[in-house]
């Protein structure tokens, strides 16, 4: 057996290497598929992946250091595809694109006592796929009021550097993974009671430092044993930051087809996993297509995303954070991930700089939910209103901002302060940033939530100034009322 596995292994030289790209010369009959990683004889830390291949050469991504390779270096297939550690092993560990653990704990166990599967799959078959009309509650008002998120749904935080992307991501991981924790009040539903949770976190290009923190604040939260992190962050090359995203991608589908569990991903970020591609494809010397990107953009996006979906078996809600280079959201590798996600909530630099959190621009956000068969009768009714005063509000802003509040008519007055207290309203605490604030978290019910926004739509609060709305939970907690 050995003898004709060994006939069937594809071999070759490193003719050439150009980065994170190494260029090999098959020198036997059979040829590497496409994925195949190849590696060294004598020196199995050697990994290349087949990227593409033409009749003149291989071209391989060098997933380990390239300072490993040299000119004439023998290579030999695998006959495998990049592989993940995946299942109950990996629950509360952080790990690396090739499952080696990064988290000072025990290394995980040897195959065969920790499964294995591939970072490529296919999108499942259109006969499994499920959706439902679930909302899935974060206890975050802004969120469930104006953009909620479908359970099974992709929901994107779109913003520039520095608006709170990340804490964002992390507070819904708490929100959502706490609300079903035993002994919590069950007037927070997160996701169905019936099936277990599981939360995977991809770091795609992002700060070190975040990695570390998101561990602790999990360990706190006391959900880390149900969470797998796995991290490419911005010190390894883009090689390994483009696979990343598709080696959790499996383990959320390992998690929802074989332990048939409702998966939580979260991916911090999706442009850079745009960037890598990028990279990637500028050291290839291809073509680039719109703005210097990469003509294989909308692939690249989609087959990540396809995968991300629910099925018979359980479902994926996705998280993703997506930085937008320079504040500018017309930027085309923006618009690409935008056009595939169901929820897309877009955070304000100005919005921010106001100290208003979480800092979102209700105008651009958007979500394919706000219809009255998801939300509701009363959660309809309560945010079309709420649409309308605030295109007024928005009109009335800057005469405010030149004459003053004084000048414009008692009835838009009476209207632009109700818009303003919701506005304010709308803002609230995190627990992921209490020690920063001072203030206590607070996680507020969609129903509470909707009931105060009534109350404010009805009138009956208009003798209470609207700094009184301001960062706190609901107006009971408040004591407004």
């Amino acid at each position: 057996m050995a003898e004709e596995h060994s006939i069937q292994q594809a071999k070759g030289v490193v003719s050439a290497i150009n980065g994170q790209i190494a260029i090999v010369e098959i020198d036997s009959e059979n040829f590497p598929k496409l994925n195949e990683i190849l590696t060294c004889p004598t020196d199995p830390a050697v990994i290349l992946e087949v990227f593409y291949e033409s009749k003149a050469a291989t071209y391989c991504l060098i997933l380990s250091s390239p300072d490993k390779l040299y000119r004439s270096m023998q290579l030999i297939g695998t006959e495998s595809e990049l592989k993940v550690p995946v299942g109950a092993p990996v629950l509360g560990r952080v790990i690396d694109l090739f499952g080696a653990v990064r988290d000072n704990g025990k290394p995980l166990p040897p195959l065969p006592r920790v499964n294995r599967v591939s970072i490529y799959s296919k999108a499942p078959s259109l006969n499994i796929v499920k959706s439902g009309y679930n909302l899935l509650q974060t206890g975050i008002k802004a969120i469930d009021f104006l953009t909620p998120i479908q359970k099974g749904g992709k929901a994107g935080f779109i913003g520039g550097a520095g608006v709170g992307k990340t804490i964002l991501l992390t507070e819904l991981m708490h929100n959502i993974t706490q609300s079903r924790n035993p002994g919590l009040d069950k007037d927070k539903p997160g996701l169905s009671e019936a099936k277990q949770i599981y939360s995977i976190f991809a770091g795609v290009g992002e700060r070190i430092r975040e990695g570390q923190e998101l561990v602790q604040r999990l360990k706190e939260s006391n959900v880390l044993d149900k969470t797998v992190i796995i991290l490419g962050q911005m010190n390894e090359n883009a090689a390994i930051r483009f696979r990343v995203a598709l080696a959790a991608a499996a383990q959320a589908e390992y998690f929802r087809d074989q332990l048939k569990g409702d998966v939580l991903f979260f991916i911090d970020n999706m442009f850079r996993f745009v960037q890598a591609g990028n990279e990637v494809a500028t050291l290839l010397g291809t073509i680039p297509s719109e703005q210097a990107y990469q003509a294989t953009l909308q692939t690249e996006i989609s087959s990540l995303e396809d995968r991300l979906i629910s099925t018979e078996n359980g479902s994926i809600t996705s998280f993703q954070n997506v930085y937008v280079p320079a504040d500018e959201i017309t930027d085309a590798g923006v618009n690409a991930i935008m056009s595939l996600l169901d929820t897309a909530i877009v955070l304000s630099r100005s919005v921010a700089q106001k100290g208003m959190y979480p800092p979102i621009d209700y105008s651009q956000s958007s979500s394919s939910t706000l219809t009255k068969a998801f939300l509701g009768e009363a959660h309809f009714k309560a945010l079309t209103v709420f649409q309308q005063l605030l295109v007024n509000h928005d009109k009335l802003a800057h005469i405010v901002a030149i004459v003053g509040e004084s000048e414009i008519s008692p009835e838009n007055r009476l209207l632009y302060n109700r818009a303003k207290k919701i506005i304010n309203y709308l803002t609230q605490p995190f627990f992921t940033t209490e020690q920063q604030t001072g203030k206590k978290g607070v996680y507020v019910p969609l129903a509470t939530t909707v009931k105060d926004i009534e109350m404010i739509l009805s009138g009956t609060l208009d003798n209470i100034p609207a700094d009184k709305f301001m960062n706190i939970g609901s107006l009971a907690e408040a004591k407004i009322i």
